[in-house]
């Protein structure tokens, strides 16, 4: 009897000591480590020069005078500079008749280019990777692009493979949180995120307005990061994950319609912007800070932003949230802003409800003006500003959000683990900017195009 009450004990124990390992393990494995992240730059035979971009205006004969003054007016006042790139068919004036081939193309030159170096830079080899998720909104291939990076870096074959396509400029942040996850489900996890945009077959070729302006706002790009839970890689990674907050509001069909890849009445196929978009993003970007809040500030700030509101509800203001955010110190809780370069209207409209200043808004402004609109990838071509200003330091505290169709609002805070001063895709005219006077060289070509003539 004594020998089965022990027995018994010794079961237990055992049960009780599997049990605490298991959570241990779980807690252990609970943080998002970015280790490293690459920026892909195109070969200079795709920038698209002010030359080239009035030419490429001029060979849509779809346009009448009204429509082509249009879209010369949106380049001009777009922020965008010369040094931005375009997919090969679009600059040797094969847009009108994509093959499949190009889209391809264009998407293997990026994601081989910065899955390379995000190889060679991190020492890591394609067989230790056990997530691999791949984001390009507009092609979506069969067998997937996940599927070319497997067989082409010839991953093992229990990778875990997930292609997100239809996700729009905030599909990078929903893939952190589709990787941030899986780490609290799993041990000791690698996990690569590759994010793009497919521009050449998706480049519209008609004459509807709403339909236009994709063209002179999105450009080649795309980015390459390794995500890591191994709390024995943290004195590797660069930042941290602390929250991540998504908002979807694609319930309301304005909201939902206001962004959409559809036919034009010729039956030409374009990524639709309609009026409702600004008003959406307010919508969703009001709903995200009502929850990213409490995340990032101290309670302070919290306590007074609370008081705001209950008086703005006491008097039934008809201020938005966003109008009330607006006297919310978020500098008392965030370091650094990440913002979607989706354009100058964008930039200034987030900036104006954030209460940021020229410093906090320059590499969003920045990066559009070098890089223009690369979709999903744009959040990291921002960050890599900030990073090769040396602008990061440890602990300090960054926030990054962006908006996408559908519509969306995604943001997230990261805190920096070390000093970071690594001037990645920017190496090269790093020096330049900002540039005393931002030259726009579409305004001198075309400044015609704002007068009322």
């Amino acid at each position: 009897m004594e020998i089965l009450q022990l027995f018994s004990m010794v079961l237990l124990l055992c049960s009780f000591s599997s049990l605490l390992w298991v959570v241990f393990g779980r807690w252990r494995y609970r943080n998002c480590y970015l280790l490293e992240y690459v920026c892909f730059k195109a070969s200079d035979d795709r920038k698209i020069s002010t030359e080239l971009s009035g030419d490429i205006v001029e060979r849509n004969k779809r346009l009448g005078f009204p429509e082509y003054k249009f879209l010369l007016k949106v380049i001009v006042n777009s922020g965008i500079g010369e040094d931005t790139y375009g997919p090969r068919n679009i600059v040797e004036g094969r847009e009108e008749c994509p093959t499949h081939d190009d889209g391809l193309s264009e998407m293997d030159d990026f994601m081989n280019t910065t899955l390379d170096e995000l190889f060679r830079k991190t020492g890591f080899s394609p067989e230790d990777i056990d997530v691999l998720v791949v984001n390009v909104s507009m092609f979506s291939p069969a067998p997937s692009l996940a599927s070319r990076i497997v067989r082409r870096y010839k991953m093992r074959e229990d990778v875990k493979v997930f292609n997100l396509s239809g996700m729009g400029c905030s599909a990078s942040l929903i893939a952190v949180d589709l990787v941030n996850s899986i780490f609290k489900t799993r041990g000791r996890t690698l996990a690569v995120v590759v994010a793009s945009e497919s521009i050449g077959p998706n480049w519209y070729c008609g004459s509807d307005k709403s339909m236009m302006l994709g063209n002179c706002l999105f450009r080649s790009g795309g980015c390459s990061m390794l995500l890591s839970n191994d709390p024995s890689l943290q004195h590797r990674a660069k930042m941290s994950l602390k929250c991540l907050v998504r908002t979807h509001i694609g319930a309301n069909n304005d909201a939902h319609n206001c962004a959409a890849q559809k036919e034009d009445d010729g039956g030409l196929v374009g990524f639709y912007l309609g009026r409702d978009l600004p008003k959406a993003a307010v919508r969703a970007f009001s709903e995200n800070l009502q929850r990213l809040l409490p995340k990032v500030l101290p309670v302070r700030e919290l306590i007074l932003y609370a008081a705001r509101a209950a008086r703005q509800r006491l008097r039934r203001s008809k201020a938005d949230a966003a109008a009330a955010a607006a006297r919310v110190n978020f500098k008392a809780g965030v370091d650094h802003f990440c913002l979607h370069p989706g354009g100058s209207a964008v930039i200034e409209g987030v900036g104006r409800s954030l209460g940021l200043s020229n410093y906090d808004l320059e590499p969003a402004r920045m990066t559009l003006h070098r890089w223009g609109n690369t979709s999903a990838s744009s959040l990291w071509y921002v960050l890599a500003y900030m990073e090769a200003k040396k602008r990061l330091k440890k602990r300090d505290r960054l926030l990054m959000v962006t908006f996408g169709a559908g519509f969306k609002c995604n943001s997230c805070m990261w805190e920096v683990s070390r000093d970071l001063q690594d001037e990645g895709v920017w190496e090269d005219c790093i020096h330049g900017y900002p540039p005393e006077t931002l030259v726009n060289p579409y305004m001198e070509k075309y400044g015609w195009v704002n007068s009322n003539e």
